[in-house]
């Protein structure tokens, strides 16, 4: 069952007047396995997930990466939750929300009866902290997504009234956002640090341990406060850099889930007797970020002309076997507001040269991008662009890094180029456009350094305009203008991939990519 049908279960009214809109492809699609059968789900068992890198860390309020964010959502849960196909909040730990006439004040009223794993009952004490330790990261964190939040008040043990600076449209979906999550306060008398090596929240599971590069594993929470589930004693996932031993390993058994199989294999696991290859609809975008701190990618006409020199659609068949579609957009098809944009960079190699002929390197450079050393995805993609710039005059040298070195390189812009790529947390475009295009909204522009006044003021204004026509104008203008500069090369959008064992039960992925293990259970 998903969570919004156990939303709706619970009979909150409020549903409804959560809902946000959405533009564009966003559905549930279904789950990866087929539905219980007459028996219905199944109690106990041990699910194991096998992933190529590992997570790195649990502090949910300066954690980027995936691959952390999907473990720390089973154990702390937000305020409101996102429905099974992506496009609306609703209600989670709060039941109830009113927002004042100034639409400056929100009351939200708490969930009764939902204790910590711990035994400790969730209050609006504990809400007030986590929103505020959010808050205060600031842009080292996801403390922008929490900018226009002026203070939070807890009015009484279930009432937290939350006060903005101005209006805010995307405030009830920021509060669903992972990083809002609800801890203990005063991270229940230990140091943030110690905190987050074993965390404790309201969710379906509980910390178990990490043994770094091999495994992170969470248990059953026995006291949950949900109607339904967790059905499964544990989950663990494991680090299988390997994409083929990973396949091997869901085919044989010994894991129940691959997580991202390599789209080389993907047709092959749905023709395997026993497994279950979807692709879920998604909300990412992969892209090519440009270093404006390092020359020449300060120069417009420089980042021009490598957009216009890639071939997007040439990269969709031999990345990732058809399964995707060529970027052209900052916002993908699956976020609310998405504007088809034809004006964006595409194929055409004399506007290419036509542009590096206006740039100030004219005659050519070298210069090199970074990728990630496990990642085949990033590998096809700068062997491709090597091929592609070498007819601008552009040589490219290729860098591999392994993941925490990437990332380190990348915080510190220690890099020319590197392949990235986003998902949406949320049903909203501001997580993405201000962490991407406001150079204090989280890690100086998705780490490009990349400042436009012009693109600045416009996300601002759609942030805090909450007329839906006005605002859609607004996110228009601003992925024409962030097109038109060149800010990042737009790769391509791309579905989810996974293989399950036909054991696997309730598995579902959700545009915005996560999944709520609670809902999953196995068949002998």
């Amino acid at each position: 069952m998903t969570r919004s049908t156990r939303i709706r279960s619970a009979g909150i009214a409020a549903v409804a007047a959560v809902t946000l809109a959405a533009c564009g492809g966003g559905s549930s699609g279904g789950s990866s396995s087929s539905a219980a059968g007459s028996s219905g789900p199944v109690e106990g068992g041990d699910l194991t997930i096998a992933r190529a890198a590992d997570i790195i860390s649990m502090d949910k309020t300066t954690t980027f990466d995936n691959n952390s964010i999907y473990v720390m959502e089973q154990i702390m849960e937000p305020l409101f939750t996102v429905s099974a196909d992506g496009t609306k909040v609703e209600p989670w730990l709060a039941t109830d929300y009113a927002m004042s006439d100034d639409k400056l004040t929100y009351t939200i009223k708490l969930r009764d009866g939902v204790t910590f794993s711990t035994g400790a009952p969730m209050t609006a004490k504990d809400v007030k902290f986590s929103i505020d330790e959010d808050t205060k990261t600031g842009a080292d964190g996801w403390g922008f997504i929490n900018t226009a939040i002026d203070s939070v008040e807890a009015t009484d043990d279930s009432t937290v009234t939350v006060k903005l600076k101005y209006p805010w449209a995307p405030l009830l979906a920021d509060l669903s956002l992972f990083s809002n999550g609800v801890i203990p306060a005063d991270y229940g008398g230990k140091t943030a640090e110690e905190f987050y090596q074993a965390p404790v929240g309201t969710g379906p599971f509980i910390w178990n341990e990490w043994k770094k590069g091999q495994y992170v594993k969470i248990d059953k929470n026995p006291d949950y406060w949900g109607e339904k589930g967790p059905y499964l004693d544990s989950v663990t996932w494991t680090v299988v850099p390997d994409a083929n031993t990973r396949k091997l390993q869901v085919q044989g058994g010994q894991v129940d889930i691959d997580e991202f199989p390599d789209w080389s294999s993907f047709s092959s696991l749905k023709d395997s007797p026993g497994i279950t290859a979807t692709a879920f609809p998604s909300t990412r975008i992969d892209y090519v970020a440009f270093n404006e701190q390092k020359t020449p990618f300060s120069d417009v006409h420089v980042r021009r002309a490598i957009a216009y020199a890639l071939d997007r659609e040439s990269m969709v068949k031999s990345v990732l076997y058809g399964n995707g579609s060529a970027a052209d957009s900052l916002l993908s098809p699956g976020t609310p507001y998405y504007a088809k944009n034809p004006d964006a960079p595409n194929l055409d190699v004399d506007k290419a040269k036509a542009e590096l002929a206006q740039s100030s390197a004219a005659g050519g450079f070298s210069t090199s991008i970074t990728i990630n050393a496990g990642d085949p995805n990033q590998a096809s993609v700068a062997q491709i662009m090597q091929s592609e710039l070498k007819e601008l005059g552009i040589t490219l040298e290729i860098k591999t890094l392994d993941p925490t070195a990437l990332k380190q390189a990348r915080n510190s812009g220690d890099f020319n180029m590197i392949i990235s790529g986003w998902t949406m947390d949320i049903p909203d475009p501001d997580e993405w456009t201000s962490f991407a295009v406001d150079p204090e909204g989280g890690s100086h522009s998705a780490y490009t350094y990349y400042d436009n006044p012009e693109v600045i003021a416009l996300n601002k204004q759609a942030q805090a305009e909450t007329d839906d026509a006005k605002r859609a104008d607004l996110y228009q203008q601003l992925q024409e203008k962030t097109a038109s500069d060149a800010w990042a090369a737009y790769l391509y959008y791309s579905p989810y991939a996974y293989a399950t064992t036909d054991k696997v039960q309730g598995f579902h992925v959700t545009p915005l990519g996560n999944y709520h293990l609670e809902d999953v259970y196995k068949t002998q």
